[in-house]
């Protein structure tokens, strides 16, 4: 039985629509087709610079370790989200770019922060890997559960609040919608992030908006659409993104969820082309677009 839903009272695609995406439209050569695998921008982090987080006062540094796997470290607190070291996912997906950290490089973690229970987001042995205390949405089984809009408090002078996003949770056969999904708002005395985690365009981004003015960072997913009358109830596409990032009000749009795993039908390379076209489209400001590439670490404050 489906225990919880989206602001909008939304569920998960019925099991036919499923059917029809991954089987029928394959068989009848209806789905998009694209190439396995694709280049994607990569560095080599600094692993001496992330081997011990910013000091109070000094920029938040945001890591993309690919997908929605990210480090954030802020006011002394090193935190991940979304943590996928594994080659593949669920051992069948491989990854199209290798991960840029392992456990072993990891600075001590203050806490793991997972978004919900698909496997592209909660890969236990990674979580496990942190050795850390976990937090993620009602009846995930982590360490801390949160309901929307819950806070937690990591340390003295960071805080994590549990947002709605729109999606939906499965990890087995029958536990469509057991688990509470969302994103995460961080904020330091100098720095608030945010990560949306997995969603489709939805209102709620102008309450999050709302109830966090002046976001510096929005990290906002912009991969995993085609075909859009399957995917646009759980992803975004770039365009989207952007429209979410204005309902945000937002200073940067911080781009992931693009490139790394294989998952729909548009190429992995496509995201980044679209979203920047749509950037300049709008006449957005060109500093405030940032598309890191996998392994890289870029510096987020709040204007003074």
């Amino acid at each position: 039985m489906t225990r919880f839903r989206n602001l909008d009272g939304s569920g998960p695609h019925p099991g036919s629509a499923v059917f029809r995406w991954a089987v029928i439209d394959q068989v009848k050569g209806r789905r998009r087709r694209s190439p396995r695998n694709a280049e994607v921008p990569t560095v080599k982090p600094d692993l001496a610079l992330l081997r011990t987080a910013p000091a109070p006062g000094e920029p938040a540094r945001l890591t993309w370790i690919g997908h929605a796997s990210w480090l954030v470290q802020i006011e002394g607190v090193s935190l991940l989200i979304d943590p996928v070291f594994s080659k593949r996912i669920s051992g069948i997906v491989p990854r199209n770019v290798a991960c840029p950290l392992q456990p072993a490089d990891l600075p001590r973690i203050d806490a793991t922060l997972v978004t919900h229970s698909h496997y592209d987001h909660y890969d236990r042995p990674s979580v496990e890997a942190a050795g850390a205390p976990w937090i993620a949405g009602t009846a995930m089984g982590a360490t801390r559960e949160l309901g929307w809009w819950d806070t937690e408090r990591i340390g003295d002078r960071v805080r994590v609040t549990f947002v709605p996003s729109q999606h939906w949770s499965r990890r087995g056969l029958f536990d469509t919608n057991q688990t509470l999904w969302g994103g995460f708002v961080i904020e330091g005395t100098n720095a608030r992030v945010y990560h949306a985690g997995d969603t489709a365009y939805f209102d709620g981004f102008r309450e999050i908006g709302a109830r966090f003015p002046g976001i510096d960072a929005a990290l906002l997913p912009i991969g995993a659409y085609d075909p859009a009358w399957f995917m646009e109830k759980q992803h975004m596409n770039p365009e989207q993104a952007v429209q979410a990032y204005v309902d945000l009000g937002a200073r940067d749009l911080v781009a992931m969820h693009w490139g790394t795993f294989k998952l729909t039908d548009e190429p992995l390379d496509e995201p980044p082309r679209r979203l920047r076209e749509e950037w300049a489209r709008r006449g957005l400001p060109p500093e405030s677009l940032r598309i890191p590439a996998v392994g890289e670490t870029i510096l987020s404050r709040r204007p003074r």
